[in-house]
């Protein structure tokens, strides 16, 4: 298994945890359960260190794709940008995460707050991921981009040539 593979098999479990997490917190606020809402902030830890890991692959990654006759590089830094992004919103949440199950342990009022940021922030997170994975998924895949995308790198390429 080389770095392309490793990447493309740890880059999911980050924002398919992100969905799972978010759909255990609503489910947990509207029966009013503290076990499966501390689940959630489980799921966004759990999340968060994936997202360090397939950050961790992503430069390995494009050391490997970025010599393929095809791929574009603007490809490629658009999803390092988003990555970016992603990561340090996802690292937030898992924090938050944290703390706000500390303080669900500890039984503190405070910690109603926490999940309120918690589902803010698996909100904002989610929003983030789904640019990080198209962006991811554009790299190779020509038909996910959008028309405008494909019109775009065909002039690059023609003003390159």
């Amino acid at each position: 298994m080389n770095d392309a593979h490793l990447h493309l098999a740890i880059n999911h479990l980050p924002i398919v945890g992100l969905m799972i997490g978010i759909l255990v917190l609503i489910v947990g606020a509207f029966l009013k359960a503290p076990q499966v809402k501390a689940t959630a902030l489980g799921i966004f830890i759990f999340s968060a260190l994936a997202a360090i890991a397939a950050n961790y692959t992503g430069d390995g990654a494009e050391d490997i794709i970025e010599n393929i006759p095809g791929i574009s590089e603007t490809f490629i830094e658009t999803h390092e940008e988003y990555a970016e992004q992603f990561l340090t919103l996802i690292l937030i949440l898992g924090g938050a995460s944290l703390i706000t199950f500390f303080l669900s342990i500890k039984k503190w009022s405070i910690a109603k707050y926490g999940y309120i940021l918690v589902a803010i922030l698996a909100i904002t997170s989610i929003i983030s991921a789904k640019y990080v994975g198209t962006s991811g998924g554009e790299i190779r895949h020509t038909e996910i981009r959008n028309e405008t995308t494909n019109i775009l790198l065909q002039n690059k390429k023609s003003d390159d040539d």
